[in-house]
Parts: C-alpha cells; sequence; structure tokens
C-alpha cells in the first residue's frame, strides 16, 4: 500500500485528538473505518505509530518520526487547496466562509449576513471542536470563526488569530425530563441532580473537563454517560440523564430547561478572525452576530428571564 496525503492526515488526527474515536468524528468517518485504516497504515510501514492505552493513543517513537514529516507535507497539501479554493472564489465573485459550533443563533445570523451581502457566496462549516474551527482560520479555510470557550478550559488559539468576545459569561442551563421533580422549581440547586446520570459529548472541546470540574467542587461524583447531544435529548425526555445545554435552547413539550443555582458552568462566546482581513466586513459580521444571538436569547423564556433577573445589558435594544 502506497501512502497518500488522507493517511498523513489521519495520522495527525490521532495524535492531535490523542483519541480514534474523537479523530473519526473530527475527519468524518466511523473509529472502526479509522482503526483498520490505522492498522494498515502500521501494517505497510512494518510497525506500530501509536500504543493504544485506556486512556487513548500515543505515539510510538517511530510515529513521533513520522509524524514530524507529515505534518508538514498536510500542510502544505492544505495551503495549496486554500489557495486554489481562493483563486476559484475572487473569480467567480465574493465568498465569505464561516465557521461555527453549535448555536442557536446560527439561523438568524445567516439570515442577516445573505441580507447584508447579496451576492456573495456564505459558506458555513459546523464542527464539534472549537479548536479544529479556529485551526481552520489560521491556515485560511475558514473567515471567521464563532465558537465557544469552556470556563476553566482555555482553547487553544493560534497565535495568528485575534477575537472578539461576543459574551463574556454564558451560563450553562440544565436540560431534564419534563417531570424531574427539581423542575418544578424555576432554578435548579446542583445538589437536587447528585443522583441523576449526567450526559456529555466528550468530543466538544473542554465540556467533559469544565463538568467535572463543577461537580467536584460541590463534592459531588454522580455517574456521567458520554454521548453526542442528539442521542442525549431523546435519554433525557425520558429521565434517564440530566444534561448541560445552552440557554438559548428552544422549548420542548416532554424537557425541562431551567438555570442552575449560582450558575456554576458557564462558556464564553467569540468571534475569531485572521488581523489584517476587511475591518469593516468582520465588523459587520460581528454585528449581525450580536443581533442574532440578542434575538434568541430573547426569544428563550427561561433564558429571558434569567436576563431580567441579573439586568443583563442584553435586554437593551442596540442603537440604530
Amino acid at each position: 500500500m502506497e501512502l497518500e496525503v488522507r493517511h498523513l492526515r489521519a495520522l495527525c488526527a490521532i495524535a492531535d485528538t490523542g483519541s480514534l474515536h474523537k479523530a473519526a468524528r473530527q475527519l468524518g468517518v466511523s473509529q472502526p473505518s479509522l482503526t483498520t485504516q490505522l492498522r494498515r497504515i502500521e501494517n505497510s510501514l512494518g510497525a506500530e505509530l501509536f500504543t493504544r492505552e485506556r486512556t487513548g493513543c500515543r505515539p510510538t517513537p517511530l510515529g513521533r518520526s513520522v509524524l514530524s514529516r507529515a505534518r508538514p507535507l498536510v500542510a502544505d497539501m492544505a495551503a495549496l487547496v486554500v489557495e486554489a479554493k481562493a483563486s476559484a472564489a475572487r473569480a467567480g465573485g465574493p465568498r465569505l466562509r464561516v465557521g461555527s459550533t453549535a448555536s442557536r443563533a446560527l439561523a438568524g445570523w445567516m439570515r442577516r449576513l445573505r441580507g447584508r451581502l447579496p451576492g456573495t457566496d456564505i459558506a458555513l462549516h459546523m464542527d464539534v471542536s472549537a479548536n479544529a474551527l479556529l485551526r481552520m482560520v489560521a491556515a485560511g479555510q475558514l473567515d471567521v470563526a464563532f465558537v465557544h470557550e469552556v470556563e476553566g478550559c482555555p482553547l487553544l488559539v493560534p497565535e495568528a488569530l485575534s477575537s472578539r468576545v461576543l459574551v463574556e459569561r454564558e451560563p450553562q442551563f440544565i436540560s431534564m425530563a419534563r417531570d424531574h421533580p427539581a423542575a418544578a422549581a424555576p432554578v435548579v440547586e446542583l445538589a437536587d441532580l447528585a443522583e441523576d446520570r449526567w450526559m456529555v459529548d466528550p468530543t466538544v472541546d473542554g465540556e467533559w473537563d469544565g463538568l467535572r470540574r463543577v461537580l467536584n467542587a460541590a463534592g459531588l461524583n454522580p455517574p456521567v454517560l458520554h454521548g453526542d447531544y442528539l442521542t442525549a435529548a431523546s435519554l433525557i425526555a425520558i429521565g434517564e440523564a440530566v444534561a448541560p445545554c445552552q440557554p438559548t435552547s428552544g422549548p420542548r413539550e416532554d424537557m425541562a430547561i431551567r438555570p442552575l443555582r449560582g450558575d456554576p458552568l458557564a462558556v464564553r462566546l467569540l468571534l475569531f478572525r485572521r488581523p489584517g482581513d476587511c475591518d469593516e466586513l468582520y465588523e459587520a459580521v460581528y454585528a449581525d452576530l450580536s443581533a442574532a444571538y440578542r434575538e434568541a436569547a430573547l426569544r428563550a423564556a427561561a433564558y429571558r428571564q434569567w436576563l431580567l433577573r441579573h439586568k443583563s445589558p442584553l435586554l437593551q435594544a442596540p442603537a440604530a
């Protein structure tokens, strides 16, 4: 078997994430497929490139040597593709490449951008990993990235990027079954969820570490399930789990969204870009994101009440 760029990209992803599961999610393939691919690469080279441990994958000495040669090749190929696409985009008209982690503000943001920039090809790239999006901005694959940074778990920000804060501290609410005993109160005590199973997606940067920090600080050690939040929603609805959620989360008949007493879980919302890009366009993109987020925040009843209690500046309409 001859090594190809896709093989080198897979090796870099495994090394960067430290996990076959996380790397598979990042690459958009199944874990069994990636495992098989790694085995074929190692068979081709005649030795193991990673040691498999309970805590993840670590490069062997040979693996580190291969990675040192693979990374610049992958970066050069990515740069070639970016430059080619940029040339094609310039020939075909203006283009804006937007990256984002999940947010209820996205629909309103895209609607505003398309209204503001008619004739512009606006591409949206979603990823559960904020760090992956930041790397794409630094590599020129994205123009801007809207991401969240879990409190206590700083993002790995490339030196080439600059940021602007959208929300300094967004509280994370809790989603639970509609008939959960704690749902009867407008604000939930963390201790009231001590016996529940908590569900968290470990592929979201900082999510598990941030939750573990808060639970440990409260002296709690509840059972934890790892999985994506689409699966979590179905388990939460039947009372099998509770999970952190964005305060802008929409209402559901089978689910309750409540703030936690003291707001121990929080994230910071940021918009990143490369310095030197058009300042006027960046300001417009930020203004549309800010308006879209405010719209989503005020539409969510539980969050709107939280904003009222805290006299948040989000309640004030921006100047025309």
